[in-house]
């Protein structure tokens, strides 16, 4: 398995600068967050009213996603999970106004060991497991794993719903897809009269050797098999997806 310790997430410098430029260089990021909450809306919020929805937020960085979900639900219940202590210190910082989440530092891998020697600490019984621009990192069997993780974790009739990178089925498509990213980012910090240059970052991420993305049918594939329904890709723009399923 691949060390999260070892990775660049684990340096405080990295998840800092993470954190003040992520709108610059996350392809549509607002985009993203707006129908992240459209499905929140039409699949959860809509349904479940009678106590509050359970929120699981793996590889929850700054508490970004679990933030916005508040914007549509004051009352969820929510338990954050980073590898990265400097995350989630962001994260518990960003949503003090919230004591009763739970925050936990825990790499995928570790949550996966705990899971098989029976000391499962995350509990189960959530009815939304979510996560964004995290899972990439794991190889292609522990994704699987990870995702057999989530539906065990789920309440039946819950959703999973990730916001990935995802690995063209062509090179030239995979290309193509860098270059459409490094143009989007141009034309962001011109809009936003960004200081800083982050074009390079598309290369960055080829080069990465923490990155480990997969093929959108491939993951798709690997939900269906473990018995999540209603599988799809809710959306693609380049290598930036949003993808799930139902228990």
């Amino acid at each position: 398995m691949s060390k999260f310790e070892k990775s660049e997430w684990a340096e405080e410098g990295h998840a800092k600068q993470f954190l003040e430029n992520a709108d610059i260089y996350i392809l549509e990021r607002q985009r993203l967050f707006e129908i992240l909450k459209s499905f929140y809306r039409y699949f959860l919020r809509n349904k479940i009213n009678k106590r509050p929805i359970k929120l699981l937020d793996l590889g929850c960085g700054d508490g970004a996603l679990t933030r916005e979900i508040l914007k549509e639900d004051p009352e969820i219940e929510a338990t954050l999970v980073d590898g990265s202590a400097e995350m989630l210190k962001n994260a518990k910082e960003h949503l003090e106004s919230h004591p009763n989440f739970i925050f936990i530092e825990k790499t995928f891998q570790e949550l996966l060991e705990d899971e098989s020697r029976g000391n499962d600490i995350i509990g189960d019984g959530f009815d939304f497991v979510v996560s964004s621009l995290a899972i990439h990192h794991l190889h292609t069997e522990e994704k699987k794993s990870l995702f057999s993780y989530i539906y065990g974790h789920l309440n039946f009739g819950g959703f999973f719903l990730n916001i990935e990178t995802v690995k063209a089925p062509e090179d030239e498509l995979e290309s193509w897809y860098r270059v459409l990213w490094g143009e989007w980012i141009r034309e962001n910090q011109e809009n936003m009269d960004s200081p800083a240059n982050f074009e390079y970052l598309p290369e960055k991420y080829k080069n990465n050797p923490d990155n480990h993305a997969d093929a959108l049918n491939t993951q798709l594939n690997a939900l269906e098999s473990i018995g999540f329904q209603q599988v799809d890709c809710y959306y693609k723009y380049g290598i930036f997806t949003i993808f799930g399923g139902k228990k």
